[in-house]
């Protein structure tokens, strides 16, 4: 079998990046729909049914929001980082091959 050319290959490794982004996205919902069920009823526990109505929700959005922009960088910065080791060896996702 013919190994398929540099652009073939180029657009392969596009398509992989971009499933494996929705992949991770799809993933990533499921556990958060998950942890939200479990978050709010802790919130019930601590705060009793009438301190989680307003307060608690509002706490809860704020903690949810400051984890996912603080984890969204970290996980953005160490895949900058292995995209760029890839590259230095001339890997799956290197675009210098044409």
């Amino acid at each position: 079998m013919a190994d398929p050319n540099p652009k073939e290959r180029l657009l392969t490794a596009e398509v992989l990046d971009k499933f494996s982004t929705l992949i991770t996205t799809a993933l990533g919902l499921v556990a958060a729909l998950a942890w939200n069920t479990a978050i709010q009823t802790l919130f019930t526990e601590i705060f009793g049914e009438a301190g989680s109505k307003l307060a608690g929700q509002f706490f809860y959005a704020i903690l949810v929001t400051l984890v996912v922009i603080f984890a969204t960088i970290y996980v953005g910065r160490a895949a900058e980082r292995a995209k760029k080791a890839e590259e230095e060896k001339g890997g799956l996702f290197s675009r210098s091959k044409e």
